[in-house]
């Protein structure tokens, strides 16, 4: 699109031609209210208050595209007394709840009816009963809801769960005379608002993935967390800017604490909010934040006894859930006393990093999610999106929704919610195993066969031959017909009979036999038979290519060669490659720390096994402080180096105290964040000098961005497809539930749940099983009983086992790899 200039209240604003006039004011500090409209999203017209002057014609800046030249006033006599009158009736029984309101000091009503002045009531209707409802970890009041429609938007735009809609009020319709008497837009919106409430798309009960993101985005006290209502007055909480600790989106939020009573100063969190004009929070980061280790004070016995453990000690073995500072004190014991540093999760990032690299040619990735929300076209590889990163799922399904883009998700396990993006999203639901093909495939559909190396472009065209098909297809055909009919002749006004050939042109269906190429890489991967002729339509005007990559193929047995593929995929299309790190600093750690493959006899482990075990769960032989309660920084999926602050006290030893004791120095943990090693991109910045926040425009100011190096082009062969690779039979998938991702999420109030065999509604039937009910589950010689839970968002016969709870042994269960057969026994 071609640049413009647009004048906004007489301002010089630079924009996008097509770019929404909202969003142009917006992005240059210009004031125009409105309240349905989401930034990311779709405009509704619920509410109409963004009415505007262009070119001297009144439009709605929420949905009316910038032209070059444009100029628009903001605000006239006529469009004031319309926003006004559309505020008098959003206040139209509105109950008169402010005091007890969750809402209430950041409602956008109450700020609204401020703005325009509205001091006095013109208008009347009778009111209908509106009982409230609890939807799980949200609370409905439709006596609140004004129906600005934003929490459908983001549902549907954003989110994909599409789990809202209007719903019939039931209220007596407008006196008609009220249509002569108030502003156009006031009574349009009104009609509206008289005739509906908010209601869930499956009738009683909403079914979605719980992100709580309609809880953000509503702008008065209608949608609120169960947990959160009557707790707290917005106004006397302290907002904590952070990073959330749980996946590798590392996505802005605030934790938003204060006193926890009368009787007890200690600070608690009361709920998360997020940035949700600019960035969406997943459930996870919304509701599972209390997983602090609260501890009373230094125990120095313990402290003693791990110093000891350190100093016998040959490894250390640690998780990811640690920021950029804690794993540089790692890496310092590590020179310093040549300890074994074992991460097996970050490991395998860091092997696949290295092999990706020599073909892509940079020393990491060149995508961000932000350039898959601004795609048209999206891939998706090797990742159970809704559980392994839903902010990667956000933005699929934006592109999707947004930009009219089209997708492919290639994946063992059926998913009803990807599904239901759109219809021009298709899902490749090939054999684990074959993912190999998968990345074949992107490469033969979209690479530059002059890019590519000469074996694979060979390698690739021994996949493709002539063959016949048989096609149905509607043809016209000339059929004569003759008809009878009675016509008056007009000497003698007698009526006769008359038959007459009528020629007419009748459908047809008629089967051919037509020369088609055969791709026998869709046959490998199980594509659907129309593949080919969709492909055609999705791809039609599409420019901007996004493709993502995630943890299958780092624990598939074929890791190299899948990482060779995937930089061959960055290096010979025109896609935006995003990896997705397993875990919230996955990728800073596999760029700190030198990693070793497997442990001594010795182990101190931190959050993870050992002999010795330094714990933020509490349960531990040494307390350590949960990442709500530390301040540093985590390396997210976008490459990006991101702060979070300290949103709860802790009292007991640190990381940074052990380290001091065995010689290792510095004050602060957070005086190790300038001192991140510059040849892997870290920049030697303060960690007081890290922004954290977002422009008006929806620019992210947080932090800073790795610096990636371009690297030399290895010449390395690629292996061909292992069919054998491919699993068969009873086959179980190493993956959490949504909203759990590890011991942490387990350990929040609002998400604490057992682990249990996750399958689709259709394999609970086919297992015999109860809900709830038992079953034996043995990978090999490992066997472990679990209760069995179906998921309406899960499809086909693969079943799931977490790994978020510590009582399952997943590692012994799985191994390196993600899938494996299984034998399932009822109990």
């Amino acid at each position: 699109m071609s640049e413009i200039t647009i004048k906004i209240d007489g301002k010089e604003c630079r924009a996008e031609e097509g770019e929404f006039i909202l969003n142009i004011a917006r992005a240059n500090d210009i004031f125009i209210p409105a309240i349905c409209y989401l930034t990311r999203c779709s405009p509704t017209l619920a509410c109409r208050l963004c009415l505007v002057e262009a070119d001297g014609k009144q439009v709605y800046a929420c949905n009316a595209k910038a032209k070059d030249g444009m100029e628009i006033t903001t605000l006239t006599e006529n469009i004031a007394a319309e926003r006004r009158a559309i505020m008098e009736v959003y206040d139209v029984n509105h109950p008169l709840q402010c005091g007890v309101c969750d809402q209430s000091g950041e409602c956008e009503l109450q700020n609204y009816t401020l703005e325009m002045g509205v001091d006095e009531q013109h208008y009347a209707i009778k009111d209908v009963p509106r009982p409230s409802h609890d939807w799980g970890l949200m609370h409905y009041d439709p006596g609140l809801c004004i129906v600005c429609e934003r929490c459908v938007t983001v549902c549907k735009d954003m989110i994909g769960d599409a789990a809202l809609k209007t719903v019939p009020r039931g209220s007596e319709p407008l006196d008609k005379e009220l249509k002569n008497e108030m502003p156009k837009d006031a009574y349009a919106m009104w009609n509206k608002l008289n005739k509906s409430l908010i209601g869930p798309v499956s009738g009683e009960t909403l079914e979605c993935t719980d992100c709580g993101e309609c809880i953000a985005v509503c702008p008065v006290g209608a949608l609120v967390s169960t947990d959160f209502q009557y707790t707290s007055n917005a106004w006397e909480l302290n907002k904590v800017p952070a990073a959330c600790a749980h996946c590798s989106a590392a996505c802005h939020m605030y934790y938003e604490t204060k006193h926890t009573g009368i009787d007890n100063p200690e600070p608690k969190i009361y709920r998360v909010t997020n940035e949700w004009n600019y960035v969406s929070l997943c459930g996870a980061g919304r509701f599972g934040y209390d997983f602090e280790n609260r501890v009373e004070g230094k125990d120095e016995a313990a402290f003693a006894k791990a110093v000891e453990a350190l100093k016998g000690a040959d490894t250390i073995r640690f998780t990811s859930t640690i920021t950029n500072e804690e794993a540089m004190i790692l890496q310092r014991l590590k020179e310093k006393f040549g300890y074994r540093l074992v991460n097996d999760e970050a490991k395998r990032f860091q092997r696949f990093l290295q092999a990706f690299s020599k073909t892509a040619g940079s020393t990491l990735w060149n995508g961000e999610l932000n350039d898959v929300h601004h795609s048209d076209f999206v891939v998706s590889v090797g990742s159970q999106l809704k559980s392994d990163n839903p902010r990667a799922r956000f933005a699929f399904n934006n592109a999707v929704k947004m930009n009219k883009g089209a997708g492919l998700y290639f994946h063992p396990v059926k998913d009803p919610v990807v599904e239901g993006f759109g219809k021009n999203v298709m899902s490749v639901n090939h054999k684990p195993g074959l993912e190999e093909a998968a990345l074949y495939l992107i490469l033969d559909l979209f690479a530059d066969r002059e890019r590519l190396p000469k074996e694979v472009a060979d390698y690739l065209a021994k996949f493709h031959s002539k063959g016949k098909k048989t096609v149905e297809e509607t043809v016209k055909e000339k059929v004569v017909e003759k008809v009878t009919k009675k016509v008056k002749d007009e000497e003698t006004g007698e009526e006769k009979e008359v038959t007459e050939e009528v020629t007419k042109m009748v459908p047809k269906k008629v089967k051919k036999e037509v020369e088609v190429e055969i791709n026998k890489l869709l046959e490998i991967l199980d594509a659907p038979e129309d593949f080919q002729d969709r492909m055609t339509k999705m791809l039609a005007k599409k420019e901007k290519f996004s493709v993502i990559f995630g943890e299958d193929l780092y624990r598939h047995p074929k890791w190299e060669n899948l990482a060779k593929l995937a930089g061959l995929v960055q290096a010979c299309t025109d896609f935006k490659v995003v990896l997705l790190p397993a875990k919230v600093n996955t990728l800073g750690v596999s760029l700190i720390c030198d990693l070793d493959e497997e442990a001594g006899e010795r182990v101190v482990g931190y959050n993870a096994e050992g002999d010795f075990v330094l714990s933020s769960l509490g349960n531990g032989d040494l307390d350590m402080p949960a990442l709500n309660q530390q301040e540093g920084t985590f390396t997210d999926v976008d490459k990006r180096v991101v702060p979070t602050y300290v949103a709860l006290p802790y009292k007991g030893y640190i990381l940074n105290d052990l380290a001091g004791a065995m010689g290792v120095t510095a004050r602060l943990t957070v005086d190790y964040t300038a001192a991140l090693p510059a040849e892997k991109g870290y920049k030697a910045l303060e960690f007081d000098d890290l922004p954290c926040h977002y422009t008006n425009a929806g620019e992210e100011v947080r932090g800073y961005h790795l610096g990636v190096k371009k690297v030399r082009k290895a010449k390395v062969a690629v292996d061909p497809i292992d069919e054998k690779e491919a699993l068969e039979g009873e086959v179980a998938y190493r993956c959490n539930p949504v909203l759990q991702f590890n011991a942490f999420t387990q350990k929040a109030h609002q998400l604490a749940e057992e682990a249990a065999l996750v399958v689709s509604p259709a394999k609970l039937e086919a297992l015999g099983v109860e809900e709830d009910g038992k079953v034996r589950l043995s990978i090999g010689e490992t066997s472990i009983e679990l209760p069995v839970r179906s998921d309406k968002f899960i499809d086909g016969d693969i079943v799931m086992v977490p790994d978020f709870d510590p009582a399952v042994p997943a590692d012994a269960l799985f191994g390196d790899r993600r899938y494996q057969n299984v034998t399932i026994e009822k109990v």
